[in-house]
């Protein structure tokens, strides 16, 4: 006899009207992409830069992500999430940011849906970039952004959350020589979680963030680096805990304002992957 497992559903599930609107965003981002020739510096790197796009200019990333799931994560095995992110400059200073994930999670033999597909929750960030760096300065560059989750993924197969989410992060930024930068984000979700289908900390908020980055400049066209990102909710379960590190990199091959982005990605704790890697590319226009 075999087994069928299903997907647990949250305990809040989408409605259909949810579920239309994720369709509708999910194609106006289809139609971005086709409209220009194809994202942020700091990309593959959770950790968010303290730069914004420049007033009137868009930024676009595109980033597949695969990774090998933890068996907390069963009936996971293994998921593929593809970010589109479009930023725009809306003033000096100012940027507004929206990120739509598509997400497919693999699921062991006997579970339905062996595959989950789909969109996943999308969010809307305003960033606002307070403070630059100086030369002969010691202070470092400070930026803030607040961003909300939308429950846009379908909560019954793991996709989305089920949850709207309320996010606020602060970012520090600062050159410590001509070549390498150094980052460091911490931020609190009040209401909502981390997670994006079957990766991330599931206990409704607050959940706490961070994450620091060096990179590196080796080259005109190639830049490394290295960092550790992770959330908590205080709680001693495992499950809601969350950290990881990743190695990686840009490249920009013909032009300054295209990079190919790429990295490997090693997490502890149930609600980070095993092994993941990441590869994309990001563009100013």
């Amino acid at each position: 006899m075999t087994v069928t497992h299903r997907v647990r559903p949250p305990a809040r599930t989408r409605s259909a009207s949810s579920r239309r609107g994720g369709r509708i965003i999910f194609g106006l981002v289809c139609l971005l992409l086709a409209l220009v020739p194809a994202a942020s510096a700091q990309q593959p790197f959770v950790t968010d830069d303290a730069d914004v796009t420049d007033r009137g200019k868009f930024h676009l990333e595109f980033s597949n992500e695969f990774d090998l799931l933890r068996p907390a994560a069963f009936p996971g095995r293994r998921q593929n999430t593809a970010t589109v992110e479009l930023d725009y400059g809306l003033l000096k200073d100012v940027e507004l940011d929206v990120q739509a994930p598509l997400i497919a999670i693999y699921n062991a033999r006997g579970t339905s849906p062996r595959t989950a597909f789909g969109l996943g929750d999308t969010r809307l960030w305003v960033k606002y970039n307070f403070r630059k760096e100086r030369d002969g300065s010691r202070w470092p560059a400070l930026s803030a952004s607040f961003g909300v989750e939308l429950p846009t993924g379908d909560a019954d197969t793991q996709l989305g959350s089920g949850v709207t989410d309320f996010i606020l992060n602060g970012v520090v930024q600062k050159a410590l020589t001509k070549r390498t930068t150094w980052r460091v984000n911490g931020g609190v979700i009040f209401s909502g979680n981390t997670r994006t289908g079957a990766v991330g900390v599931g206990t409704r908020g607050p959940v706490y963030t961070g994450g620091t980055s060096f990179v590196r400049k080796f080259t005109h066209r190639l830049d490394l680096g290295a960092e550790v990102t992770g959330a908590f909710t205080g709680s001693a379960d495992p499950g809601q805990r969350q950290l990881q590190a990743q190695v990686g990199g840009h490249f920009r091959p013909r032009r300054d304002k295209l990079s190919v982005d790429f990295g490997v990605i090693g997490g502890r704790f149930d609600a980070s992957p095993r092994l993941g890697a990441q590869l994309g590319f990001s563009l100013d226009f």
